[in-house]
Order: C-alpha cells, then structure tokens, then sequence
C-alpha cells in the first residue's frame, strides 16, 4: 500500500542461477545484538533542517506545465521535505547519492541536515496485501538475501557518513501484520522472519548517527484495546534480539494512512475504542510500552495525507482514499512525545493499481473509498495528488 517503485522491479534470481548449480545455498546469519554505541536519547529532528529531495522535487516541477491552474501549490509543494523509500533491493545503490545530496544541504544552511530513510523490503513483504508484495520469498534464502544484500549495504552507506543525521523507519505493516493478520498462512510462515528481520535490521543500522524508529501502524490499527494489549510484548521480544530498548530511538505511525495527527472534533473518549487520532494513540501505547520497560521514546506521525478527518468508510481501507488532504507540514517536536510530523508516505505515489487484471491488483483498491484510475503501487498519480493539495489542511 506504500510501495515505492522508483526502479522497476527486480526480479529474484537464485543464486545458484548466477554462479552454477553446485553454488552453496544462502543462509541467513544468526543476529547478534548491536554492540556500536547507539544514537543519542535526544530528538534528532529539534536543531536540524529536514532534507529536500531534489528527484522529487524535479519531479513535483514537471507537473507544472501540465496544470497551471495548481501551479503555485505544486511549486509549494516542491520544495517540502519527503523521505525515501528504499523498498527494493536495488534502490540501495541510491543511499550514498542521497546522503551526498543532504551533506551539500547542511553544507550551505550552516547546521545538521536529517535524511529520513523508509527501509521496506522484509521476505513476504506486507503478508496480508497484494499491491506492496515485496522481492523476496519467506525463505531461509529470502532471509540471507534481505540480510546480506539489503540491509548490509545500508548499514554501510549510513557507516560511512557518520557526520550526517539519518533517520530510519523499518518496516511498515509488519508488526501490524503480526499482531492482527495471522489467521493468514501468508503471515503465519513470515512471522519469524519478520521478527529477525527487523531485529537484524536495528543490530546492524544502529549507529551513532542514526536513529531508529520501528513502524507501530496506527490507531484504528493496533489503538483497538484487545490489539493494544498485544504490542508492547512483540516489539519487546524484537528489541531484545537486537540488543535492547537503547538501541532505537522510537515509533513511527500512520505510516501511508490517514488518520488525523489531532482529531478537529475532539471527541469524548470512549475507552473501549481506539482513539481517534495519533495522539491519543500514542499516548496509550507509550503506557503499554513504559510499563513494559521500553521507556522515554519518541514518535514520528505521517502526516502526508492526513488533513481531512473522517474520509472512509472503514479503517481498514487504505489504498488511495478519496478526499485525502496533506495534514500539518513537516516540523520537529509539535506536541509531547512527538518528535516530528513528516511526509513520509511521498505525496502522490499511488499505493496500488485500480486495475483488476493488473498482476498486483488488491481489492482494496477498488472499494468504494478508493480514487478510480490508480497506477501501480509507487507511481506518481497525479490527479490524486492534485487533490491532496487542493485538500491540504492547513491549506498551503
């Protein structure tokens, strides 16, 4: 539902296809928890400017010929911070581009510039959805690929830029999916290797420069209560793999979705219900996390289309939502434990086709709630994102 696809797919060859037969079969490695000093317990994005990325803001300045009409907000638009989406294998060759690009930013404003980095290519990649299915097969051969290839390569990008500020956020939907979609065989056979993945990932990405921040979905995901109570163990059992609570600097939520950061009605809270917007959810789930020893983090909130409250049907609908607006630009610490509201989902990029013979169709995306028309999962939709901006609340 989030999938960036800024190459186009690359297909798994086994690597027994590329060096002979009698080649030895990829194993994953045991994980073996960080041992580097961590990233400081501070809130990385308070004194930093956020990074502009100069694709997309290429890309967002093509648009304007086409629509002059909405030029002056495309143009607005352009220059806003954006994460990136490392969600295949070969978009890590594009960390180091990226990073030079931020170190030539912090150059010429005179004080830190942070990178936030998506890193989404986990073996049976978002188990319970078709549109964001990733690479790699829930294999003792997908694992070692996703070890080795993905996020050892990262690690080391990030390793040879020490004086740079990186934020990460690792693996949206997989905890999610772990919690609420295991009736599903698909995320039955990938639920250890979502475990050791991520764990795997923060053992290896957890530097003094970076900062970690686990996906933890959203409220009207994981906030339900009977799902709350099941949280604060799973990302216990992850961390202590990896070394520990230290070895992360927090959460993200509402990754790609749509819930309000603060919802505009307030309403009463009804405690047998999940909040209504990210705030509360995170307040609940920051409880479960203290008393389960995982204390003083900090959140990052998606606030890429989350303007416009109440705009579905279901919480359970994510592709492409009608009526969605960018919500609270990009800033650090908005209110208590929030460290920063990002655009990390990239205004525009469609989370799935609406095309039913389309070999990655998810039904989803053609539930009542959906926009019509949607290309595949990563590509820029642009009457979508005209209505995101148009939508933008507070307008641009």
């Amino acid at each position: 539902m989030k999938l960036t696809m800024k190459h186009a797919r690359v297909p798994v060859v086994g690597l027994t296809m590329l060096l002979g037969s009698c080649a030895a079969t990829p194993k994953p490695v045991p994980i073996t928890p960080a041992t580097t000093p961590p990233a400081p317990a501070i809130n990385p994005f308070a004194d930093a400017r956020l990074f502009v990325n100069p694709d997309y803001t290429k890309t967002v300045e093509g648009l304007v010929p086409a629509h002059p009409a909405e030029a002056e907000l495309l143009k607005k638009l352009s220059v806003m911070p954006t994460a990136i989406w490392l969600s295949w294998i070969a978009d890590t060759k594009d960390v180091p581009h990226y990073l030079d690009a931020a170190l030539q930013q912090q150059k010429a404003a005179g004080k830190p510039v942070i990178t936030t980095f998506v890193v989404y290519d986990l073996p049976n990649r978002d188990c319970n959805a078709a549109a964001s299915a990733g690479e790699l097969p829930a294999t003792p051969e997908g694992e070692a690929r996703y070890q080795r290839d993905y996020i050892d390569v990262i690690a080391a990008a990030f390793a040879a830029h020490p004086d740079q500020r990186i934020a990460a956020i690792l693996e949206p939907d997989s905890v999610g999916n772990l919690i609420t979609n295991l009736a599903n065989p698909k995320c039955q056979t990938a639920e250890g290797i979502y475990k050791r993945g991520i764990a795997y990932a923060i053992s290896k990405l957890s530097l003094p420069n970076v900062f970690l921040y686990i996906d933890a979905a959203h409220s009207g995901w994981l906030g339900w209560p009977k799902n709350l109570v099941k949280t604060a163990p799973v990302f216990k059992e992850i961390l202590t793999m990896a070394g520990g609570p230290d070895r992360i600097r927090g959460f993200a939520t509402d990754v790609s979705n749509y819930n309000p950061a603060k919802d505009p009605t307030n309403p009463k809270r009804d405690p047998h219900a999940a909040a209504s917007d990210e705030l509360g959810y995170i307040a609940d789930l920051n409880k479960e996390l203290e008393a389960a020893g995982i204390t003083g983090k900090g959140f990052i909130v998606d606030t890429s289309r989350d303007g416009k409250a109440y705009i579905r049907t279901s919480p359970g609908n994510w592709c492409n939502i009608k009526g969605a607006g960018l919500g609270e630009r990009p800033q650090a610490a908005p209110a208590p434990l929030i460290d920063a509201y990002l655009y990390v989902k990239v205004p525009g990029e469609s989370d799935g086709t609406a095309d039913a013979k389309a070999a990655r169709f998810d039904q989803n995306c053609a539930s009542d709630d959906a926009t019509p028309g949607a290309p595949e999962a990563g590509k820029m939709f642009e009457p979508y994102l005209l209505d995101l901006l148009k939508n933008a609340t507070p307008p641009l």
